[in-house]
């Protein structure tokens, strides 16, 4: 199957190196079971409309402008001309302003993936050289783009023959963990229990697959659909919610709770 088309495309520029290259997102949610709503008397699709908190009548688009909440109902109007005028001048070049190690940047500054490669085979030899010695390098670039009508500041990585430019989270949209692990006792964990758990991750662990986050809910809902196209009854009423198991709510101890899970794998070997 062909590649999609690039939703954008300019140019990578480090210094004086610069090639033409396109990107496209390397995550998709196309396939995901998508719903309209409806009206049921008459099976047409609703739209939906901008209309007055106060008037209740619909809005004209001409008349539709941003607004910034000073004080509650109070707003500043803002322009699109001034949105515009804040916007980042190159939109089309990623212009690698510095490199930082790969391993001081955490996971949770990384906001969404794209794949990045050359679009011409001119190209090809400068890209492949930038990426090359960010790869021996174990660094990786930071530069700024437009995605979306945004400005984002973005993180190149190489990744095989290509780069992956990751949008990251401004600085305001991560939270502290220490805000929500500080209550957390240190503590010396119980050797036996440790040996346990070990024990217990070694049987259960096996190598990554994609399987392993594959999604039951599309999976049903597909099912439900090609019942549907297939015939035109109802959908069965849903199944009654899974009964708690009989021990939920009492505290278990630790312990034992291992002790039985190793027995009973140790049981299911033997026989």
């Amino acid at each position: 199957m062909a590649p999609p088309r690039p939703y954008w495309k300019g140019y990578l520029k480090l210094s004086l190196v610069t090639c033409p290259v396109s990107m496209m997102p390397a995550t998709s949610e196309s396939e995901k079971v998508r719903f309209h709503t409806l009206n049921r008397k008459t099976n047409n699709r609703l739209v939906s409309r901008y209309v007055d908190a106060e008037t209740g009548k619909e809005v004209d688009e001409e008349d539709e402008v941003k607004g910034y909440e000073r004080a509650e109902g109070d707003f500043l109007v803002i322009e699109d001309e001034e949105l515009e005028s804040v916007a980042l001048e190159s939109a089309r070049t990623i212009d690698i302003e510095k490199f930082v190690p790969r391993n001081t940047i955490e996971w949770i500054w990384l906001e969404k993936p794209h794949y990045l490669s050359p679009s011409d085979e001119v190209g090809h030899e400068a890209f492949s050289v930038i990426r090359d010695a960010m790869e021996r390098e174990k660094v990786v670039g930071m530069s700024r783009l437009v995605i979306g009508r945004r400005e984002r500041a973005v993180m190149l990585e190489p990744c095989g023959k290509g780069i992956i430019v990751w949008t990251l989270r401004y600085g305001d949209e991560v939270r502290k963990p220490e805000h929500y692990f500080g209550d957390i006792a240190n503590s010396d964990n119980d050797p036996k229990l440790m040996s346990l758990i070990t024990t217990l991750i070694e049987e259960r662990s096996k190598p990554w697959s994609p399987d392993m986050v594959g999604d039951p809910v599309q999976e049903k809902l597909l099912k439900i659909i090609e019942s549907k196209r297939k015939s035109a009854r109802k959908v069965a009423e849903p199944k009654g919610k899974d009964k708690a198991p009989a021990h939920a709510g009492n505290v278990i101890d630790l312990m034992s709770a291992l002790k039985e899970s190793l027995e009973k794998k140790k049981g299911s070997k033997k026989s």
